[in-house]
C-alpha cells in the first residue's frame, strides 16, 4: 500500500503506522525455527525471545498461555522448538512481535519430549520405586567398574577408592561410553559383572557432556537391564546437574565419579576413629559396670554379719540362751501353778471323799455285790452283808430284819 505524501503533505505518524500494520497483517501465519531466550510470563500471556543459534538475530514473541502450557514437554530458556508465528504489529507501541500459535519441539527438545515419554513409562512401571533398592554393602570385596577407556572418570574413582581404603579391589571394563557402540557395550560388561560372583557392587560412570553424549544412558535397553541386576548399581553419569534415566533406576545416583567412590567405598580413617569411640565407649560401660558392683560388694562386706560373723554367731547365741531360759522360767511357773491347783483339787477331793465322812464314825454297809444298803427293809434275814469302815471291813449276817 502506497500514499502520496510530501514535505507539504505528510501523513500523521497514527497513519503511516496503520499502513505498516495491515501490511504486516497480510503475511499471514509461518513456521519459525529457533532457540527460546529471556522467557517469562505475566497474566495469562508468556514473552519469550527466538534466537538464530547460528546468527546474532532474535525477535520477540508472545505466546497465549494455553498454548505454551500445552507443549510438552514445556520449553524452557535454551530450548529449540519450532513455532507457528503470525506476524503483528502494535499501533500504539510502534513495535513489532510475532505471535506463536503453536509450539514443537525440536532437536534437543523433540529429544527431551521422547526421554520424558520414557520416563514416564519407567515411573509408572515402578522401576523407580524406592522399596526397589538395594543397600550397598559396608565394604565390598570386590567392585565392577564400568567406565570409557583412559578417562578421567575411571582415574577420580580409582584414586578416590584407594585413597579411601586402599585394599579396595576393582575389576574394571573399558567400553565406548558415547555413540552407536556404548549401548551394547555398557550392557555387556553389567551383565558380565552381574554374573561374576565375586563382585559386590557395579559402578558405570563417565565425565560430563553434551545431553547427546549422554544419550546412551538413557536408552531403553540399558535402563532396563539395570533394573534387573541382582548386584546393587551405582550410576555416577556426567555432573550434578545431568539427569539420565539410568539414574532413575540405579540402586543409588552419586552426582560425579568422585562421589561414586565415596558412596561405596567407607573411609578407612572415618572407621578407625568410629572403632576408637566405639571402643572407648564399651570401655567406660564396663568400667562404669564394674565400679558399681565392686561398690556393692564392698556394702555388703560392710555388713555387720560379714564384718564380723564370730560377733553375730555370739549374738545369736546369747538370743539362744536368752530363749532357753524363758521358756525354763515359763515351763517352772506352769509347773508350780499346775502343782498349785493340783494341790487344791486334792484338798477339795479329801473333802468331798467318803473316807473323810467314815473317818468321822460313820460305816457303810453293802450287799456281796457291792452295792450300798439303804434301807433296812432292802435286806433279809441271814443275808451276808459287808460293812465298811475307814481302814478295813467286816462281814455280817442279818438276823433280825427291821420292820
Amino acid at each position: 500500500m502506497t500514499a502520496k505524501t510530501s514535505p507539504e503533505q505528510p501523513l500523521p505518524i497514527r497513519s503511516v503506522l496503520q499502513m505498516v500494520a495491515q501490511w504486516i497483517g497480510k503475511l499471514g501465519t509461518v513456521w519459525a525455527e529457533g532457540q527460546i531466550t529471556e522467557l517469562s510470563s505475566r497474566g495469562g500471556t508468556v514473552f519469550l525471545t527466538l534466537r538464530d543459534p547460528v546468527a546474532n538475530v532474535s525477535a520477540r514473541v508472545t505466546c497465549p498461555r494455553n498454548v505454551y502450557e500445552a507443549t510438552v514437554p514445556r520449553p524452557a530458556d535454551g530450548a529449540r522448538v519450532v513455532v507457528l508465528v503470525k506476524p503483528d504489529f502494535w499501533v500504539n507501541r510502534g513495535s513489532f512481535a510475532f505471535t506463536a500459535l503453536e509450539i514443537r519441539p525440536v532437536g534437543i527438545g523433540e529429544l527431551l519430549a521422547r526421554l520424558e515419554r520414557l520416563r514416564q513409562i519407567i515411573v509408572s512401571e515402578g522401576l523407580s520405586n524406592a522399596d526397589r533398592k538395594r543397600r550397598l554393602p559396608f565394604l565390598p570385596g570386590a567392585i565392577g567398574l564400568i567406565c570409557g577407556r583412559d578417562s578421567a572418570a575411571e582415574r577420580d574413582v580409582l584414586e578416590n577408592a584407594r585413597r579411601r581404603w586402599p585394599a579396595v579391589r576393582f575389576k574394571v571394563e573399558t567400553v565406548a561410553v558415547q555413540g552407536p557402540y556404548a549401548v551394547g557395550e555398557v550392557t555387556e560388561a553389567l551383565h558380565k559383572f552381574d554374573t561374576d560372583r565375586e563382585i559386590d557392587v557395579i559402578i558405570i560412570t563417565r565425565g560430563g557432556g553434551s545431553l547427546e553424549d549422554l544419550l546412551p544412558f538413557s536408552d531403553e535397553s540399558l535402563v532396563r537391564a539395570v533394573s534387573a541386576c541382582r548386584t546393587p548399581v551405582v550410576s555416577a553419569i556426567g555432573h550434578e546437574q545431568d539427569n539420565p534415566l539410568i539414574d532413575l533406576v540405579a540402586d543409588v545416583r552419586a552426582s560425579t565419579p568422585t562421589d561414586a567412590a565415596k558412596k561405596v567405598v567407607p573411609d578407612v580413617g572415618e572407621q578407625l576413629a568410629l572403632i576408637g569411640q566405639l571402643r572407648d565407649r564399651g570401655r567406660r560401660v564396663v568400667v562404669g559396670w564394674l565400679e558399681r558392683e565392686m561398690s556393692w560388694v564392698t556394702a555388703v562386706r560392710s555388713r555387720p554379719s560379714l564384718a564380723d560373723p564370730v560377733r553375730e554367731i555370739e549374738r545369736r547365741a546369747e538370743q539362744v540362751d536368752g530363749l532357753r531360759d524363758r521358756a525354763r522360767r515359763c515351763l517352772i511357773s506352769s509347773l508350780d501353778r499346775a502343782e498349785d491347783s493340783m494341790e487344791h483339787v486334792r484338798a477339795r477331793l479329801v473333802t468331798l471323799s467318803p473316807a473323810a465322812t467314815l473317818e468321822r464314825g460313820y460305816a457303810i454297809v453293802q450287799f456281796p455285790s457291792g452295792e450300798v444298803v439303804r434301807r433296812a427293809s432292802s435286806v433279809s434275814e441271814g443275808e451276808e452283808l459287808s460293812v465298811r469302815f475307814p481302814d478295813d471291813r467286816i462281814g455280817v449276817t442279818v438276823t433280825k430284819p427291821s420292820i
